[in-house]
């Protein structure tokens, strides 16, 4: 394992930790959207799952390379390592955690996800919330990114979850190899992750433009005409 992707996993787990870190806090009594399934409703505690998840595989990617750096593998300092880094299965090579192109690629895609989530907590300011709530001096903001998509905020989220799961539910990955999803379950919580983050965008969107036109009126339809797409320009 190359020193490289240590740094990149620690590098795209901070972008994540910035990411899924509410800028405001949810304000008493302006939530909408309450009647929606629960499992719909908890992205703030997904978001938090996020961080865990970036944060514990970056630490034992660390793990992993400083494991490399011992001369003697069979140590007692070696052994006790090893067993840290891989508690589900005998310690693989040294070498088996390469820098691999699905790898660059998540943490890519974390890296933009989370530049696009920041300037969306820029360009709302206090009306940006982990619920979908109304402040009481909304306004609409067609500005940014939200002058090419309606809901950038949940693209941004999108590419953070398919980072996370290219860098790190692909094969090479710690994850994969000597953690706890090892085979055919990563295939199914990859799934599992992608099939409920669109279901609540999907639920989201439609949601707040519901909302958002009730209070703007004009204003907001001026702005869906300009702006057609929710996610990605000529997409979605």
């Amino acid at each position: 394992m190359s020193l490289a992707r240590a740094v990149l996993a620690t590098f795209q787990a901070l972008c994540n930790g910035l990411a899924c870190t509410p800028p405001n806090k949810t304000r008493p009594n302006t939530r909408y959207h309450t009647e929606e399934l629960y499992i719909l409703q908890i992205a703030p505690l997904i978001f938090k799952c996020h961080q865990i998840i970036a944060y514990g595989c970056a630490f034992f990617e660390v793990l992993f390379y400083l494991r490399t750096l011992l001369p003697t593998p069979t140590s007692p300092t070696a052994i006790a390592l090893s067993t840290i880094v891989c508690p589900f299965s005998p310690p693989p090579p040294p070498t088996l955690l390469p820098l691999t192109p699905s790898f660059i690629l998540g943490v890519l895609a974390v890296a933009l996800g989370a530049y696009i989530r920041l300037d969306c907590f820029r360009a709302l300011g206090q009306l940006f919330t982990f619920d979908l709530t109304l402040h009481p001096e909304h306004r609409l903001i067609t500005s940014r990114f939200y002058a090419y998509v309606r809901h950038p905020a949940y693209t941004g989220s999108m590419l953070l979850v398919f980072g996370l799961t290219f860098s790190h539910l692909t094969r090479g990955a710690w994850m994969t190899e000597c953690g706890p999803l090892r085979g055919k379950s990563a295939g199914v919580v990859w799934a599992a992750w992608w099939l409920w983050t669109w279901c609540v965008g999907i639920s989201r969107a439609d949601a707040e433009d519901k909302q958002m036109r009730g209070v703007f009126g004009k204003e907001w339809d001026a702005w869906a005409a300009a702006v057609h797409w929710w996610f990605l320009p000529g997409l979605i």
